[in-house]
């Protein structure tokens, strides 16, 4: 069965990259993303795009964390010496092995730079060889191009598409697609392959 102690200080790091559990007071390294890049919120279902949105954001991601639902760390970027976003393990089922990874985003100086390969690197290392996790689920909105293509670029496999099946902020519709690693393809090829990529 797999095991997480919510109450661990998980540090994640490589040359590239440190991934530390966020707390209340990253407000301040996150808030800025909140008020200058309206844009990286395009396909957030409650875009963080305001000071006060943000530090709800924070605390219920660290209420989740100390509830036991979920794991939210904050990105740090080693290469530019600055914190890039946020990234969490959600959805987390130890009973049945499997978890979602997600809530991912960065700020646009720090998308494409390979910051994203590392980070997925770290998580999906600890999730199938420490935690011992038989299945990460990954989702995105079905237009949410960049991020699928990502999501396929580590490996991931397409199961479906969950159609109209959430709100967008204006109202509309939105369906949802979903990947998936299994550990037995970490093992295999994905890991390996990841890690060349580097």
């Amino acid at each position: 069965m797999a095991v997480l102690n919510f109450s661990d200080n998980i540090i994640l790091q490589d040359e590239r990259v440190l991934l530390r559990p966020l707390i209340l007071a990253d407000d301040e390294h996150l808030i800025p993303f909140a008020q200058n890049e309206p844009d990286i919120w395009k396909y957030a279902v409650i875009p963080p795009a305001s000071p006060g949105i943000m530090r709800e954001y924070i605390r219920a991601a660290v209420e989740g964390r100390n509830e036991g639902k979920e794991y939210p760390f904050i990105v740090f970027d080693k290469q530019q010496q600055k914190y890039a976003g946020s990234t969490r393990f959600y959805d987390i089922q130890l009973a049945n092995s499997t978890l979602q990874l997600g809530y991912t985003w960065y700020g646009k100086a720090f998308q494409g730079t390979g910051l994203n390969k590392h980070c997925k690197f770290l998580l999906l290392q600890y999730a199938f060889e420490r935690m011992g996790i038989e299945r990460v689920e990954f989702r995105a909105t079905h237009t949410n191009e960049r991020s699928i293509a990502a999501m396929k670029s580590i490996g991931c496999t397409v199961e479906g598409i969950m159609r109209n099946c959430a709100v967008n902020p204006d109202g509309t519709r939105r369906s949802t697609i979903i990947l998936s690693i299994l550990k037995d393809e970490w093992f295999g090829t994905v890991k390996e392959n990841l890690q060349k990529r580097l």
